[in-house]
Order: C-alpha cells, then structure tokens, then sequence
C-alpha cells in the first residue's frame, strides 16, 4: 500500500491551525509543476436557463472534460501525487465518474488500475471504463460497499487508493474550476449552482472561493431525494448516512458524505436544496433540447433549480439577494448517459 499525504498528516501547532487552512498547506506542498490532464472547461451563457431562471447564468461546462466530468481535476492530480510517491498500481471505487478519471490518468501515467463499482453501475460505463484499460470488479449494492473493497485492495503492495471525493488533492484539483472562472468573469457571480454526491466538487469550490477571495459567494447545493445525505447532514448538524440510495441519479449515491462537506457549510453561505427524481429527468431532457447536451441525472438536480424558479422562490424568502447580476451553473458530468439510458430513467420515473 502507498501512502498518501492526508487529513492525518495535519497536526494543530502552536496557532491551532484551522482545518481548511491546515489541508491547504498540505495540499500545496504536493505534486507542484506537473502538467493537468483536464483543460481549461468553457463559460458560456446559456440563454434558455437565463430565461427560466429569471437572471443571467453562465455554464461551466465540465462534461467536455477528458473523461466527461469534472472528476479528472482532482482525480489526476491525487493519481499524480501518487505515482510520485511511488504507486505501481491505482485502486478506485466508484460508480462512472471518478473511475473514468482514474482509469484515464493511469493510462496516461503508464500505470494499471483497478476501478471497483456496484452492481447499480451500467454494462456501457463498465466497457468504457475496460476500454480505458482499466480492470472493473463489480461488489456491492452501493458505492459504499465498493469502497469498502477498494479499500481492501488498497492494502497490496504498491497498491494506492484513489477515493472519489474526499481527500485534500482531490479538493485542490477541483478547486482550479474556480480559478479559472476568476479568469474571464469581469464580477464574482452572485451564487454558484452544483449538484452534491459525496461533497467532493463542494469542497473544491470552497476551497477555490477561499483562494480567490470570493467568501461572499453563496453556493447552491442540489440533490435528489434518495441521495440526500449532504441534506440530511446539514439538518442535524452532523454525519448522517442515509439507511440506502433510492434514488437514479447513482452518481449522487454516497449514503454518507465526507466530514469536509459539513465543515464547508460553516465557512461559506450554503443553501441545500433537494427535488425529485422525476424533476431531474427532466431537467435533463429539457436541457438536452435546450443546449444540445446529455447530461447525467445529477447535474439533472442542478439544472431542475434553474428550470422549476427555485431561484426566485430563494430570493422571496430572504436566502438569496435580491437582484441576482448572474450565476454560474457546474454543468458537473454527463459520461455515462446515452438517449437509451435518457428513455430507461423516464420510464423509472413515471415520465414515459
């Protein structure tokens, strides 16, 4: 097993350094000067959402990433880090996303990876993730079930584990999507869009809105009921895992999201909102006629906000500000979709 750099490695010294401040010290140190393998994803407005939304709204578009997500920002550098240290052989567990990213970074590092996902994964992700080169055992029902395997086999010799959303790299890595934004917009948007899973984009974006010095920016945090546990947590004000994933938007199923998710919430302006399966779908329909783009059920969640006047419900009850200049969505993936996969979740969930 490989060791990587992580929360562990922080130890509070004489200042009491914070947690966030502590993994950005950490995280800084680490895999400094490597080429990317993500580019730099286009802003564009999209006027169909601005319509609907009632204000100016740009997409951040990181479903033309490599792999089809935003994954490959952390996932690369943490791959990166690893091989450094020495890595002969990359284990991920996921459920599309994450493992698109590993398996493509191994690829381009010259290394194997095993990439462990559940049975709810579909036969198209499993050959795209083969054709990449990676080697795919399915376990479990549940992402967290495949993790615990990942985790097993983590313990090989040379083996290192490469988690899909929470470890200080990952955050880092996704943290340069606000960077880029910083960029080309003339002004700070007044609130970013995102769809939550396991909390890694949502720790990325803060970490970036701390960089740039954007604390003020308010972040909208969409799920699917079924996959709610970022919800669920905020509401108890601890960790909460959810008793199952009900929900299709799978690439939302963390029954349990990580620690830094329920940190990020007490640093900078959160607001969870959660919709229906059904919604999502068909936001994800609506958005495919729209711009021309199939995404997954997950940025589904995202895009439902926009479409349903979410928005303007926030701004009448006081949590958003009145007027919004512009906001930026995270169009966050759309690897695994295809227009049959599109048709299967509408029949689901009862759209058919």
């Amino acid at each position: 097993m490989v060791r990587l750099p992580g929360r562990a490695d922080c130890h509070p010294g004489p200042m009491e350094q914070s947690p966030q401040i502590c993994w950005q010290m950490m995280a800084a140190q680490c895999g400094g000067g490597e080429k990317t393998f993500h580019i730099v994803s286009p802003l564009l407005e999209s006027l169909p959402l601005s319509r609907a939304a009632g204000t100016q709204v740009y997409m951040k578009l990181e479903n033309v990433q490599p792999t089809g997500s935003f994954k490959i920002r952390g996932v690369g550098r943490l791959c990166q880090e690893a091989a450094r240290k020495g890595c002969r052989h990359f284990v991920c567990s996921s459920g599309g996303n994450a493992g698109m990213a590993a398996a493509y970074a191994a690829r381009k590092l010259g290394l194997p990876v095993t990439v462990v996902v559940p049975s709810s994964t579909g036969p198209s992700t499993v050959r795209r993730l083969e054709e990449l080169g990676a080697t795919v055992e399915i376990y479990g029902k549940v992402w967290d079930e495949a993790n615990q395997r990942s985790l097993e086999l983590a313990q090989n010799e040379g083996w290192a584990s490469i988690h899909p959303f929470d470890h200080p790299l990952l955050w880092q890595g996704h943290a340069s999507l606000v960077l880029e934004l910083k960029d080309v917009l003339d002004t700070k948007p007044d609130a970013i869009v995102l769809a939550v899973g396991g909390g890694g984009l949502l720790a990325g974006v803060v970490a970036g809105l701390q960089q740039v010095g954007w604390l003020d920016v308010p972040i909208i945090a969409a799920e699917t009921w079924g996959a709610h546990s970022f919800h669920a947590t905020l509401k108890a004000g601890h960790l909460v895992t959810l008793p199952d994933i009900t929900s299709v938007a799978k690439c939302l199923g963390a029954k349990t999201v990580s620690e830094r998710a329920l940190q990020c919430a007490q640093e900078i302006q959160i607001i969870s909102e959660v919709v229906e399966d059904a919604e999502a779908v068909r936001a994800v329909e609506r958005f495919l006629d729209d711009e021309r783009m199939l995404v997954q059920p997950a940025c589904g969640a995202a895009l439902a906000l926009l479409y349903s006047g979410r928005l303007q419900q926030l701004q009448r009850e006081g949590r958003l500000g009145i007027p919004l200049g512009h906001v930026v969505l995270v169009v966050c993936g759309g690897s695994s979709m295809t227009a049959a996969l599109l048709q299967d979740l509408k029949n689901q969930v009862g759209l058919e």
